[in-house]
């Protein structure tokens, strides 16, 4: 474990992407797995990842191929859910120092949250899965969490908090993570698309969330260094 994982860090706020850079897996197609539709699921998320689909198009279409399944699918899901090695350490870094930790994610909150409280965070943004006489519709309820969602949702955040800028970072994986990244003091692209990684100000392509520990680090000392 890094020295700075156990350590307060000058860090505000932290706002995460979920599937695949605070977890492992990406939920939607786990979800799609048991409707055996795993592979074609997989397809599109990896084009809209990649930037090459509208994200909210093809959400859409995504969430339409799992119509009919139960919803107890959902807590078959979340039992696969793993953790991002030092997903905990980098968590409980900023919370030690006073920082809020949130999560804005384009997967689903009834899977997202109740991971995520288990590390004490509360402010979870995701999708929701419109479901009727226990099974998914087809279709999302309320705000879609698409890549200007999620910038808002950062700036907002922000306001709310009434945070520096230089003391924010976000981290991503994907090309909808794009605005967040880009308006973060510190923006991370982590084992991220090659979209992100052009956008952000660091990236991280080993899968240990303790690396943008070390960021964080070799900013501070940066500017440290520089204030002498």
């Amino acid at each position: 474990m890094n020295e700075t994982s156990t350590a307060q860090i000058p860090v505000q706020l932290l706002v995460m992407d979920v599937d695949s850079t605070f977890i492992n897996e990406e939920v939607i197609d786990l979800i799609a797995a048991h409707a055996g539709l795993g592979d074609q699921v997989a397809a599109i998320t990896e084009r809209a990842m990649a930037g090459q689909l509208d994200f909210a198009a093809s959400l859409a279409e995504r969430v339409a191929l799992l119509a009919g399944l139960p919803e107890t699918v959902l807590d078959d899901v979340r039992s696969q859910i793993t953790l991002t090695p030092g997903a905990a350490e980098l968590v409980a870094a900023v919370q030690t120092g006073g920082g809020q930790v949130a999560l804005v994610s384009g997967g689903f909150a009834p899977i997202i949250a109740p991971v995520a409280a288990r590390l004490g965070i509360t402010d979870v943004f995701a999708n929701h899965l419109e479901v009727e006489n226990g099974t998914l519709t087809g279709r999302t309820a309320g705000r879609v969490i698409d890549p200007s969602a999620k910038a808002e949702i950062f700036a907002d955040l922000v306001t709310a908090g009434g945070y520096a800028r230089e003391a924010t970072v976000a981290v991503g994986d994907g090309a909808n993570d794009i605005g967040m990244i880009r308006a973060a003091g510190l923006g991370v692209a982590f084992c991220a698309k090659p979209a992100l990684v052009e956008a952000a100000d660091a990236s991280v392509t080993t899968r240990d969330l303790r690396k943008v520990l070390d960021l964080i680090a070799v900013r501070e000392d940066a500017r440290s260094t520089a204030g002498t």
